[in-house]
């Protein structure tokens, strides 16, 4: 069973750091872009990052300067390192990435999505 797990939430003051984890596990035969997204209650799923297979980032204009995402191919995780945090980042975190897999027999491209990990940040 092909799943993305997070770790490393949790809750800091306006100003600290957190890193946040994802690892993919399954039969995964290659991960194109792996990203981060974040969502309060009652709003959308926002794009805060996202790194291609390349190495090459973007990021939403709100993290810029504070958060850097990256990758380790070889482990198949993504990670985003989050420093100067600010109330408003409070938020659940969710890893994304596009995988080519086997499941069932079949090669699937599709993207998958971990469980979230929740982000306090104390004002």
């Amino acid at each position: 069973q092909v799943q993305l797990v997070e770790s490393g939430g949790g809750l800091v003051q306006a100003g600290g750091s957190l890193r946040l984890s994802c690892a993919a596990s399954g039969l995964i035969i290659s991960i194109n872009d792996m990203a981060w997204y974040r969502q309060v209650p009652g709003k959308e799923r926002e794009l805060v990052a996202v790194i291609t297979i390349a190495g090459s980032t973007k990021y939403t204009e709100s993290v810029k300067g504070r958060f850097t995402i990256s990758r380790d191919n070889a482990k198949k995780s993504v990670f985003l390192e989050m420093n100067s945090l600010k109330p408003e980042d409070t938020a659940v975190y969710y890893c994304n990435a596009e995988l080519r897999t086997i499941e069932s027999g079949q090669v699937r491209n599709r993207k998958y999505w971990g469980q979230g990990t929740q982000v306090t940040v104390s004002s």
